[in-house]
């Protein structure tokens, strides 16, 4: 077994509340001297910043990648072979980023068990999706996941929806009627899609017979489709058309292989594969805190640019600095996206919150 498949094996094993050898940090730090050397991207921009790995010895040591890096380069370690290329969603007169993916039984393992650690077997559900712009891509990397999770979910009722808002109100009105397994219905769907649906004439007041077995899960963007409104506006707005109490979420990016959730008011808890730090809004090299702050005084929370650790980006790169603006939440051990950093494109996968 060669390094890669180790670090792989060890990823899909880490957890920051057991005893094994490969917590947390001590697995990014082994990830991050293996991508140093073997990821030429990440080798020379080090370089550049005149970074000597061996003396890299805590996680905010670590540098990040830019985010753009992904855009104008082929951003991959160990020259692992391609087996498909995730792009991200532009205007065409926007460079697109790409994620070169070597593993994809890897990211279908990790994903389905990053959901699973947040909302219990895949075969508890059925799914709909309702991504159309998503949809009218074959490189998408959302797409490509819940795909997967439908495959896996093993429900002849879980499927795909383009445009078709009648067939998708049609199959929730079955399953309403029909919902005797202990089976919950996801409905996850770009963030314009499930405004549309809601704004439908349709009288959706039948879905409050089975509520507590019903999860919406909005996953960002306009698609320039609709204005940009704030995450609270759009949470308000569907809770006031379906009956349910809160709008989960997901955060997740083409660049990265590992996803977080929300499970309402936009607040996110991350899988074990993954954490973020934040950084000086000024100065992207100052990390402002590794830890979650322990007050409970919200005119205290930490707030920077969000860096994230990915370690199941072991063929890319683990180390990406963002365009999000985040803030910890210290009570909850969470963290919310409160912006994005001016001149940053809209990214599809997350909601403009300024």
């Amino acid at each position: 077994m060669g390094i890669r498949d180790e670090l792989k094996s060890a990823v899909l094993q880490v957890n920051d509340n057991s005893q094994n050898r490969h917590n947390f940090e001590e697995l990014a730090l082994e990830v991050f001297r293996f991508q140093a050397v073997s990821n030429p991207v990440y080798k020379e921009y080090l370089g550049f910043l005149r970074v000597n790995p061996q003396k890299i010895d805590r996680l905010e040591k670590i540098p990040f990648l830019p985010i753009q890096f992904f855009k104008h380069h082929k951003v991959i370690t160990d020259n692992a072979p391609t087996q498909i290329v995730f792009e991200s969603s532009g205007t065409t007169q926007q460079n697109t980023s790409k994620h070169y993916v070597s593993d994809l039984p890897f990211y279908e393992h990790v994903s389905q068990k990053i959901f699973e650690q947040f909302y219990g077997p895949i075969t508890d559900y059925h799914i709909l999706a309702l991504l159309p712009s998503y949809l009218e891509r074959n490189n998408s990397s959302l797409v490509y996941m819940v795909q997967s999770f439908i495959y896996r979910s093993y429900s002849k009722e879980s499927g795909f929806y383009l445009n078709n808002t009648q067939e998708l109100i049609q199959k929730l009105q079955y399953l309403s009627e029909n919902l005797q397994t202990h089976r919950k219905v996801l409905l996850i769907g770009v963030t314009f899609a499930l405004l549309d649906l809601v704004e439908n004439e349709a009288d959706l007041s039948f879905i409050e017979s089975f509520k507590e077995k019903f999860i919406v899960m909005e996953t960002g963007g306009m698609k320039g489709r609709r204005k940009e409104l704030l995450r609270e506006e759009v949470h308000e707005i569907l809770t006031e058309r379906l009956p349910v109490n809160h709008i989960h979420s997901e955060y997740g990016m083409t660049e990265l292989l590992s996803q977080g959730y929300s499970k309402g008011e936009g607040i996110f808890e991350l899988p074990n594969t993954m954490k973020i730090l934040l950084r000086e809004i000024n100065d992207p090299f100052k990390i402002l805190s590794s830890q979650f702050r322990t007050d409970t005084s919200n005119e205290k929370l930490v707030r920077g640019g969000i860096n994230v650790v990915d370690l199941a980006n072991i063929d890319s790169c683990s180390f990406i600095e963002t365009q999000d603006l985040g803030a910890y939440q210290p009570e909850r051990q969470k963290f919310s996206v409160i912006g994005r950093f001016d001149n940053s494109d809209i990214r599809g996968c997350n909601l403009l919150v300024l």
